[in-house]
C-alpha cells in the first residue's frame, strides 16, 4: 500500500520528485565534476530559482551545506567573537543555544515554555550579544514567531546580526532579507526531498563580520563562510557537493515558481485552518498552542486523550502516516505536517479519518 506522509520530516516527497530522479540519472547528472560546467549551470540554476521562489536579493548568498544543523555552526562561528542571543521555547531553538555553548561562546537565552511564542515588545536583548537567534516555526512544538515580529526585533537593533530558523516552514514565511542577515532550512521538510542538503542564506555584512574575526577567532575549518562564499561566486562549492540533492531542488523551486510562492502559502493557510478547525471541535483533540497567533502554519500539534501511538497506528491502515509529539510530548500529543506536498484533498481524508476514531 502507497502511503502518504503527514510527517514533520523526512516529510512527504513532492509529487514531482519520482520524474525529477528519474532525469537526473538518464542524464548521468551523478558522476559529472563539480569544477565542471554542466555543474556550474545547474548549481546556477538552483541558486536562480530559489531567488525567484524566496525574493532573495543578491546582497545575500545561497551556499549549500551538509544539513540545516551545520548552518547553526557557521552562523555563530561567522557571526560572534564573543555573545549570542537566542529565543528559545523548543527543542531545536534550544540546539542553537546548545551549539553556542559548544563552541565555547557565551550564549544568553530567553526560554518560554513549549507551547509559548515570542513578540518583539517582550524580548530584551543584552547589550553586547551580536546575534539573536530567531526560530520561525518551532518543529518540537508547533509554535510560529510572526515575520513582523522577527522584522521588529531586528529594527529594534540594527547594530546586531539576526538568523531565522525556517527549517520546517521555508517557503511560507515572507522574509525580508533588507533586514534579514541570515536564514536557512533543510529539503525534507517543506521541499519534499530526502534528507542530506541544507541551505543558508547568508548577507554580505555576515561575510564582512567573518572575515573580520577570523584571525582572532576561529570562523571553522570545514565550509567556513569565507570559502562557501568565494567559491560560490563561481558557482561551486569547497568540497564536493550533493549535486542530486541541489538538482532535485533546484526542479522542484521550479515547481514552486510555476504555481507561484503566494498561491502555496495561500494553500497552506488553508488546509492549516482546515486541520485546525477540526482540531478545536473534536472532541478528544486539543490545539497544543493556546494562542491563535502562534500557532504554526505548516506543523500542527495536537494533544489527545488517547495515546497518540494508538491514533497514528489507526491512521496508517487507511494509508496516511502522521508524527507524534516530540520528545515529552510524544504519548500525548501529534504533530501534522503541513507542506506542499500533500494535497487539500489528502488533507480533508486524514481529517475525516480522525473523525472516525
Amino acid at each position: 500500500m502507497s502511503l502518504t506522509f503527514f510527517t514533520p520530516g523526512p516529510a512527504a516527497l513532492y509529487p514531482t520528485f519520482e520524474q525529477h530522479l528519474k532525469t537526473f540519472v538518464e542524464k548521468q547528472l551523478g558522476s559529472i565534476s563539480h569544477r565542471s560546467q554542466q555543474y556550474r549551470d545547474l548549481h546556477k540554476f538552483t541558486v536562480d530559482q530559489l531567488r525567484t521562489l524566496l525574493n532573495v536579493p543578491d546582497t545575500h548568498a545561497i551556499l549549500f551545506l551538509g544539513s540545516a544543523s551545520e548552518a547553526w555552526e557557521r552562523i555563530l562561528f561567522s557571526t560572534v567573537e564573543l555573545e549570542s542571543f537566542h529565543l528559545v521555547n523548543g527543542s531545536f531553538s534550544k540546539k542553537f543555544y546548545d551549539y553556542s555553548n559548544a563552541l565555547n561562546k557565551y550564549a544568553h537565552k530567553f526560554e518560554k515554555p513549549m507551547g509559548e511564542g515570542f513578540l518583539a515588545i517582550d524580548v530584551e536583548v543584552p547589550e553586547y550579544a551580536e546575534l539573536i537567534a530567531t526560530t520561525h516555526n518551532e518543529t518540537s512544538s508547533g509554535v510560529q514567531m510572526p515575520v513582523a515580529e522577527i522584522h521588529k526585533l531586528k529594527q529594534k537593533h540594527p547594530s546586531k546580526f539576526i538568523a531565522v530558523d525556517m527549517v520546517s516552514s521555508a517557503p511560507y514565511p515572507e522574509l525580508d532579507y533588507s533586514i534579514v542577515d541570515t536564514a536557512f532550512f533543510s529539503v525534507q521538510k517543506a521541499f519534499g526531498l530526502p534528507a542530506g542538503l541544507g541551505v543558508w542564506i547568508v548577507s554580505e555584512r555576515c561575510l564582512e563580520k567573518a572575515e573580520s574575526i577570523r584571525n582572532t577567532y576561529s570562523i571553522g575549518a570545514h565550509n567556513d563562510l569565507v570559502t562557501l562564499w568565494k567559491n560560490a561566486q563561481n558557482n561551486e562549492t569547497p568540497a564536493t557537493p550533493n549535486v542530486m540533492g541541489i538538482y532535485l531542488l533546484g526542479k522542484i523551486a521550479e515547481d514552486f515558481n510555476r504555481i507561484g510562492v503566494q498561491n502555496i502559502r495561500k494553500e497552506t493557510e488553508h488546509k492549516a485552518g482546515l486541520l485546525y478547525k477540526f482540531i478545536e471541535k473534536t472532541a478528544g483533540f486539543s490545539a497544543f498552542v493556546k494562542e491563535k497567533a502562534f500557532r504554526s502554519q505548516t506543523v500542527i500539534v495536537t494533544d489527545t486523550e488517547a495515546p497518540s501511538a494508538d491514533i497514528i497506528k489507526r491512521i496508517k491502515e487507511t494509508g496516511m502516516v502522521i508524527g507524534s509529539g516530540y520528545g515529552a510530548g510524544k504519548a500525548t500529543q501529534l504533530r501534522i505536517a503541513n507542506f506542499p506536498a500533500t494535497s487539500l484533498e489528502e488533507t480533508e481524508k486524514l481529517i475525516h479519518e480522525l473523525g472516525k476514531l
